[in-house]
């Protein structure tokens, strides 16, 4: 599982949140697929037991190494011993070269077997730094045979058998124990070795001793370290390929710890995934798998004065031991090259891991990277649950968390295998062939159900059993079965459970129907319940169902959802899809077992006043848009309707003649303002600033005056008022467009002199400010 792969999920979905999905079904894969927050199972209470392993990690010191493979060697032996998740698992860490003198050695013990638990982590952490480079007077061959032979005496002295046994072995180069006397004459030192060498390998073998090699350095010798992997003990912690020993190569000393890391893994049967790496300071981001129920953060610091702090999938900053929002941590490691943070019940998502260094100790890169482990369960059914003999069954096995979710993602369970098997009364067991692939009884590949069908054997006369076995790395096996039996005729009562796949909220129901017949005469119970899953989460309503003698019909089945207090914070965003399967057992005919159907309801947090009242919200919105855009279109149009742009002012005299008329201009704040000159001579009006009159638009038709001194006085459109005891003023007609031509007429006629008032065309004056500028109606003439 790429880191880019996790990285993507958990933005979507991972995420978005680990966010889990996948198909009903009674499997259970211990995990926390949750956002911290309260369980309803106490995190003790249900703590697996993580799978231990005894290794020993032996180390080449001979004098080929270059400095920074040894030091690469010594972060690498740290980093599998920091980062295992077990407690329980036992170490040994010694180098070796060759001991060709007297006085020499050719194994260096540095780390005596240390339980790796809190304290024994730190040791292990410390102690590596014993391991070094050989000088010539020390012995600097490779004496393969003395590295194993050390590797599985202390692996095999005082250790349960039962522990997976596990030796890996670092080296940069081919056997050479060309120097060493023990070996015999120098002209047969090679073929004892190899003599040797074959007798160590069958002893790991007997001693049940897998061997890991990983070879680096210029040219390591690739085919006798296939020979070695090959010479151990072939079985692993599960029986899959990936389990089996096999030699790996490196093509230089950065990818060391990596690659051991990855090997080791393979062997104790953990997932591997590794992050990037960049310089302090940086952000690296690592993902953790929905499945994992215990992991562990390792970061390859380079520098032991960079410091390290680890944000969880939501951002908040994790401590480095004691429990925080159900999770359990415990760093190790802290003063070195390399750290680990152990995690039990890990938020599944991208974690993000802070690297930070003074100056001057910010030139090697940080790299950072997880090692994790869960604990595969399966759920299995039959459809019919009680075939008739020769009739045929579909099987299916399905994969869920502890609690229920599902899990569809195919690379939570890449790599693993499901093996089948059909067993009963009066018939030798059948193999069942289980497949994701989408084909023939399977549905929907790559959907974590696995399923496939059998004939009932005709010879078939009692109980059945159908079991399930599910293998993966990093994964816990796990056997499920389910029984049933042959069904001796047609049925008294037969049924039929119609359950869609929806969706809901806590607290919310789902209902279904279910198909019943009774062609007995006589009255049956039935019992109505969900299994795997655990309890709380999901049940049915009516728990029974009496049918009475001959009854054929339909009833309403109700899957009530559990309140929003009992997942907690384990919804997400997301939610969380649950299945389970709904049973139904005819208690009348010995309680068999008439449907036991998929169950997949997707939770989701109940919707929140804006979820709920969107489009009131939205609808309200534009209402208030709405109105905005009136009421400024209404202040607009007032401001329009009041603006005495347009308006025509008569000069009347006492005997009712109209002297002259002026086109008002647009107005100061909505007021055009004016003033009558030569009132006794030639009257006329002219526009002036702060003038004693001015006129604006009535809304109700007309005009307003307003005087100096603010008395105001309305204008009707047929009326006139007083402006001196001589003079009048009056409204004309207003016509904008007859206006225009007539300004543009006049202007091409030579212009009449003042004292040319004898025509019966009243005279009208330009629209004029104070100085005798333009006004703002001869601008837009």
């Amino acid at each position: 599982m790429g880191t880019l792969r996790g990285r993507e999920r958990t933005r979507k979905g991972w995420a978005r949140r680990g966010a889990v999905s996948a198909l009903g079904g009674a499997a259970v894969l211990v995990s926390l697929l949750a956002p911290p927050g309260p369980r309803p199972v106490p995190a003790a209470a249900s703590e697996p037991a993580f799978t231990s392993v005894n290794y020993a990690v032996a180390v080449d010191e001979s004098a080929s190494l270059a400095p920074e493979d040894m030091k690469a060697e010594k972060a690498a032996a740290a980093r599998i011993a920091l980062g295992d998740v077990s407690s329980s698992s036992n170490v040994t860490v010694f180098g070796f070269a060759a001991a060709e003198s007297g006085g020499q050695r050719a194994v260096d013990p540095v780390c005596p077997r240390t339980t790796l638990d809190a304290a024994g982590r730190e040791s292990v952490g410390a102690c590596v730094g014993k391991l070094r480079g050989r000088k010539k007077s020390e012995g600097t061959g490779t004496d393969f045979p003395s590295a194993i032979r050390q590797g599985v005496h202390d692996l095999s002295t005082g250790t349960d058998p039962s522990v997976p046994r596990v030796l890996f072995l670092l080296t940069d180069g081919k056997m050479d124990v060309s120097g060493s006397p023990k070996y015999g004459d120098p002209a047969h030192r090679e073929a004892e070795g190899e003599r040797q060498l074959e007798l160590e390998l069958k002893n790991a073998a007997e001693q049940q001793v897998q061997i890991w090699p990983l070879g680096f350095g210029p040219a390591p010798d690739k085919k006798q370290l296939d020979r070695i992997a090959a010479g151990g003990f072939q079985k692993g912690c599960v029986e899959l390929p990936s389990a089996r020993p096999k030699a790996s190569k490196v093509s230089g000393a950065k990818d060391v710890g990596p690659m051991l890391e990855k090997i080791f893994a393979a062997a104790h049967c953990l997932r591997y995934e590794r992050g990037p790496s960049n310089r302090p300071p940086a952000t690296l981001e690592i993902g953790i798998s929905p499945l994992a129920t215990v992991g562990s953060i390792v970061v390859d610091k380079g520098d032991p004065e960079v410091t390290v702090t680890y944000l969880d999938p939501s951002g908040h900053e994790v401590p480095t031991s004691g429990t925080y929002r159900a999770s359990r941590f415990e760093l190790a490691g802290a003063g070195g090259t390399v750290e680990a943070l152990k995690i039990i019940d890990p938020v599944p998502g991208i974690w993000k891991v802070k690297a930070e260094a003074p100056e001057g100790h910010r030139s090697l890169p940080v790299g950072v990277s997880v090692l994790w482990q869960g604990e595969l369960r399966g759920s299995i059914t039959m459809d019919p649950p009680s075939p008739q003999a020769g009739e045929k069954t579909t099987v299916t096995m399905r994969l869920q968390t502890r609690e229920g979710y599902e899990i569809k993602d195919p690379d939570d369970y890449a790599g693993l295998r499901v093996r089948g098997e059909l067993t009963g009364d009066g018939f030798a067991p059948l193999a069942l062939d289980l497949t994701d692939d989408g084909k023939g009884t399977d549905p929907d590949g790559s959907d974590g159900s696995f399923t496939g069908s059998v004939k009932i054997p005709k010879s078939a006369d009692g109980a059945l059993k159908v079991s399930g076995t599910l293998t993966a790395s990093g994964l816990s096996a796990d056997t499920r079965s389910e029984t049933g039996q042959v069904a001796p005729g047609v049925l008294p009562v037969t049924t039929a459970l119609t359950l869609r796949a929806a969706d809901a909220h806590p607290g919310s129901s789902v209902t279904g129907t279910l198909a019943v017949h009774n062609t007995s005469d006589t009255p049956h119970t039935l019992r109505l319940s969900v299994a795997d899953l655990q309890d709380g989460l999901l049940s049915v309503t009516p728990a029974e169902i009496e049918l009475k003698p001959g009854e054929s019909g339909t009833r309403e089945v109700t899957v009530e959802v559990a309140p929003e207090d009992v997942f907690g914070d384990r919804l997400g965003d997301d939610g969380l899809r649950l299945g389970g399967t709904v049973t139904v057992v005819d208690t009348t005919d010995d309680d068999r077992t008439l449907v036991r159907s998929p169950l997949s309801v997707q939770v989701t947090p109940e919707p929140g006043i804006w979820e709920k009242y969107w489009w009131a919200f939205l609808s309200a919105a534009v209402v208030i848009v709405l109105a905005v855009l009136a009421v400024l279109a209404w202040l607009r149009q007032r401001r329009t309707r009041r603006d005495p742009f347009g308006l025509v002012l008569r000069l009347v005299s006492e005997t009712g003649d109209i002297l002259g008329e002026h086109p008002a201009g647009h107005g100061h704040k909505q007021w055009y303002e004016f003033a009558v000159v030569e009132p006794h001579r030639s009257p006329r009006i002219e526009r002036r600033n702060h003038g004693p009159y001015a006129v604006q638009r009535s809304p109700e038709g007309g005009a307003v005056l307003r005087e100096r001194g603010g008395r105001r006085t309305r204008l009707p459109a047929n009326g006139q008022v007083p402006l001196t005891d001589a003079l009048s003023l009056a409204l004309g007609e207003e016509t904008r467009t007859r206006t225009t031509r007539t300004r543009t007429t006049r202007r091409a006629r030579p212009s009449r002199s003042r004292t040319d008032t004898s025509t019966s065309t009243p005279t009208t004056t330009p629209a004029t400010g104070e100085g005798g500028s333009s006004s703002t109606y001869d601008s837009y003439l």
